[in-house]
């Protein structure tokens, strides 16, 4: 009976109806139950926390908060209407007096209760509830990083064409608040954000299950079975591997080898291969599995450009790259201004030897950045081809930035990073205007200018996980690429591009521009 609260008389009960108790910290909606018991719970609702003492209870124990027609049974706690359950408290009445026991539930109980509802949570998008879980599983002892783990466990299968931005953007939120976090609120959103994001992917998708089988480890067979598409036999060897003990970083080099074995996937399988082996670092090996085999279904069903007629010279490019053929020609960003595909690979090849090259590159793609014709997003009678926004812009940094981590100085992988990169600036010359006066972009403070920017997504506002995705994936690229080089060419121009994408105007649904293609696409059916 330690745990026990005398509640007062039964009669003042049922007369008054209903109390609330204060009591140790808790505050407890005490209802009369038409029979001469009582019924109990948490006052404050679990939706928004408005007092359920206020509520409706009808004579079969079901409790309707006002607010918003959530309704309860408060014999279990369970929720018939709305979503999480509410806590109930065991009450008996003794010598004339209601008593209340509130004794906690074991934290262990506690935090699988949070998981399952968690999980509930997935079945309709439910953020609301997703914060209230996870501070729930925190506050009896667990991690966020339990609740995002297991989300990644959930959900990995039920990406059809593998690893997306979900996953991709993950390391990115966890480092933002490693950095910049400074309450328990901040240190919670890359969580929750990631698990909100992981949710949505999979929102109503089936399970697409992996096979079971596993391989030993062969880099050449993995190749091979990549190139092939046969994901079975890429999935068995990466099983294989990390059964028998390999961790992701073993298996790195063969995956970033598999992400640029084409030009393909504009560059995505690079930058996930990067964001994989940074997110099973940051959460431990419990992930790799699910993560991994994400990543290998995305290297497998990536569409890879470099077969398309617009990339046509990558292939015979890289082929005389790799004979020898490649020149030291001198070169800086603006070589590469307004070239298409076939001349910004030539121009590369021109240079292959050259150490500059990186730098012209990730020049030339900063000031394509800060230099895009916001006329384009506008534009409502264009090709499909042309469909060309921000966000393909900026993957021209992350990837630099995602080869700069995995290329490191790496020989065998560079050519095809650089030359990829030239494709980059090819694809986008005929979308920037080099007339339109920057100068007003330029950053005077870089360091206060990107910590402002970083410490502002905890709070960033856009509705579309894509869209926060790609904010905190760029903003950390171009802080890494800067701090890692602060005195590089390209260092103004990466900063004044960044600044330009945070600031202008952003359109994101073109439903004009999508009805007319429609229209056209239809017209010429066959």
């Amino acid at each position: 009976m330690d745990t026990w609260y005398n509640a007062g008389p039964l009669e003042d009960l049922v007369a008054a109806g209903r109390r609330v108790i204060k009591h140790g910290g808790k505050q407890v909606a005490l209802f009369h139950d038409g029979n001469g018991g009582a019924l109990a719970c948490n006052n404050r609702c679990p939706h928004e926390g408005y007092p359920l003492a206020e509520g409706c209870l009808s004579a079969d124990g079901r409790l309707t908060c006002n607010w918003h027609n959530w309704k309860f049974d408060l014999r279990t706690g369970a929720a018939e209407v709305g979503g999480d359950a509410v806590r109930v408290y065991p009450t008996a009445v003794r010598d004339g007096a209601v008593w209340i026991d509130l004794t906690d539930p074991d934290p262990e109980e506690i935090r699988a209760a949070a998981l399952a509802g968690l999980k509930e949570s997935f079945r309709d998008h439910d953020f609301g509830r997703m914060v209230r879980e996870t501070a729930r599983l925190e506050k009896a002892g667990g991690s966020p990083r339990d609740a995002l783990a297991a989300a990644i466990a959930w959900t990995h299968d039920r990406f059809e064409y593998g690893m997306t931005h979900a996953l991709g953007a993950a390391p990115d939120w966890l480092a933002l608040g490693d950095r910049y976090a400074t309450d328990a609120a901040t240190r919670l959103i890359p969580y929750v954000e990631t698990i909100g994001y992981l949710c949505w992917d999979s929102l109503r998708e089936p399970a697409y299950p992996f096979i079971e089988a596993r391989l030993p480890w062969d880099e050449a067979a993995f190749a091979a079975a990549v190139e092939a598409e046969n994901e079975g036999r890429a999935v068995a060897l990466v099983r294989g591997a990390l059964g028998a003990g390999l961790a992701y970083a073993d298996l790195e080099p063969a995956l970033t080898r598999a992400a640029l074995a084409h030009y393909q996937d504009y560059g995505h399988a690079l930058i996930y291969t990067c964001k994989a082996g940074e997110l099973v670092a940051a959460l431990g090996p419990d992930v790799a599995e699910p993560v991994t085999l994400a990543l290998v279904r995305g290297l497998v069903s990536a569409s890879r450009e470099d077969l398309i007629p617009e990339f046509k010279a990558y292939a015979p490019t890289l082929a005389a790259w790799e004979a020898g053929e490649g020149g030291a020609d001198p070169v800086t960003a603006a070589d590469f201004r307004g070239l298409g595909v076939e001349r910004a690979l030539a121009r590369a090849l021109a240079s292959a030897r050259h150490p500059d090259l990186f730098d012209a590159l990730l020049g030339a793609s900063a000031r394509a950045l800060l230099h895009y014709d916001l006329a384009v997003q506008d534009r409502t009678d264009g090709p499909v081809s042309a469909n060309v926004g921000w966000l393909g812009f900026t993957h021209m940094l992350t990837f630099a930035d995602a080869a700069r981590r995995l290329g490191a100085g790496r020989p065998d992988p560079w050519s095809r990073v650089l030359l990829q990169m030239a494709c980059f600036l090819g694809r986008t010359a005929k979308y920037c205007d080099w007339t339109q006066d920057t100068a007003g972009w330029a950053v005077a403070e870089p360091r206060a200018f990107l910590d402002g920017v970083l410490a502002g997504l905890f709070d960033h506002g856009q509705p579309e996980y894509i869209v926060s995705a790609h904010l905190v994936k760029v903003g950390l690229a171009v802080d890494a690429l800067f701090t890692d080089r602060p005195d590089a060419p390209w260092a103004p121009d990466l900063l004044a591009a960044h600044n330009r994408f945070l600031h202008e105007p952003f359109k994101r649904k073109h439903l004009l521009r999508a009805v007319r293609q429609s229209l056209g696409f239809v017209a010429n059916e066959g």
